[in-house]
């Protein structure tokens, strides 16, 4: 089926297809792009994401027994399970629906069986957060079905614990929070220590929001993430400190004999990371998009070179479009999502972007044999349930 027609759409296709009959409900829930704020949500820190403009759908009905049969466009299988029987994680895919069926199932809902099909428009793997798109669109569709829907606050938190208890992956809260609380035409900037946020409009005159993907796949359940998140939490101890926002970089200079090197690179990622991400929201309001795109570019090579969760792919991209700079009418760049692969989110003047498109994509293409994917978005709004 064409790229061209939406998740929404072939999920419904889909549904029909596999079951025969019209699903009774779509819920769709979109990708995200975090502008910058990168690995510190799990830090008590700041961060400046945006739903995408492309979104997963899940069509569905119920059916009169406790079973959940699901269909996946991507995998082209049908996988079942029981509502009767303990749930516990496969290390598959599925684990994101089986997680949100067992930690809803344990609140005062009443548990129906469904039949899904779902259909997305999230690259996998590409730091654009399809889990948290799956998470949150399974979890708005049982809230509805089964009695127990929870306000978006509530259910990010909760997706958030499927994501980081259930699945494996210890992730923070800014995904599942930007794809529950998103609106069009709004950043959002979370403060991940109170889980309060603030809406910062982006401009008329804001530029063309341009993803790279470097079709490098990750995995964060492999260990890369979580080490990150483990050697946070070390020097934090060392530090005697209970949280990074009450730590300064006087402070961590001064403590070298406390924290091993690679414990010090990760503090000085942190500070400095939620200190430009308070100055981007600044530059946004003042409409200073040469200043943001300067804050994208040290975004990267502090995740780069302290945290270190970059690769040679997207060093690449980003070095490529600081050489563009401003006379190709390029801003900024950087990586974006959990590193180790995905995407780079730059900044590029709507005028520019088919010439900076095919820059990148030819010598991407000369330099590493793999062809780069692009696509532009803008700021979007966050999952809902359509009754059909």
């Amino acid at each position: 089926m064409s790229d061209s027609v939406t998740s929404f759409q072939r999920s419904i296709a889909s549904y029909e297809a596999q079951f025969g009959s019209k699903p009774k409900w779509v819920a769709h829930a979109p990708g995200r792009v975090n502008l910058i704020g990168e690995h510190i949500d799990y830090n008590d820190g700041f961060v400046l994401p945006a739903a995408i403009d492309r979104r997963l759908s899940i069509a569905a009905s119920p059916v009169n027994h406790p079973e959940i049969l699901i269909y996946s466009e991507q995998e082209k299988q049908q996988v079942h399970f029981s509502l009767d029987a303990p749930l516990l994680p496969s290390g598959k895919w599925t684990d994101y629906v089986i997680g949100v069926v067992e930690y809803w199932r344990r609140l005062e809902t009443r548990p129906v069986g469904l039949k899904l099909a779902i259909a997305s428009d999230v690259p996998y793997g590409s730091g654009l957060s399809s889990s948290a798109a799956l998470e949150m669109a399974f979890a708005t569709l049982i809230g509805e079905v089964w009695g127990l829907e929870l306000d978006p606050v509530a259910k990010a938190l909760k997706c958030q614990q499927v994501e980081s208890d259930f699945v494996g992956m210890p992730c923070g809260i800014m995904d599942q929070f930007v794809v529950g609380l998103a609106r069009k035409d709004y950043f959002l900037k979370i403060d991940c220590q109170s889980n309060t946020h603030e809406f910062i409009k982006a401009g008329e005159q804001f530029p063309a929001l341009l993803i790279i993907n470097s079709n490098v796949k990750h995995a964060l359940t492999d260990g890369g993430y979580a080490s990150r998140r483990a050697q946070c939490e070390s020097a934090l101890f060392k530090l005697g400190s209970a949280s990074w926002r009450s730590v300064s970089m006087e402070q961590l200079s001064g403590s070298a004999g406390k924290l091993d090197e690679v414990e010090l690179r990760r503090g000085r990622h942190v500070i400095s990371e939620m200190h430009r991400t308070l100055e981007a929201c600044e530059r946004i309001q003042a409409s200073d998009y040469q200043s943001l795109g300067e804050l994208l570019y040290q975004s990267h090579f502090s995740l780069r070179d302290d945290f270190e969760v970059s690769c040679p792919e997207l060093d690449w991209i980003v070095n490529r479009m600081q050489s563009l700079g401003g006379r190709e009418g390029v801003y900024g760049c950087r990586i974006t999502g959990g590193g180790f692969g995905g995407c780079a989110v730059s900044l590029v003047d709507p005028e520019a972007v088919k010439r900076v498109i095919q820059i990148i994509a030819h010598d991407y293409l000369e330099a590493f044999g793999v062809s780069a994917g692009f696509f532009l978005t803008q700021p979007s709004a966050g999952c809902a349930l359509s009754k059909l």
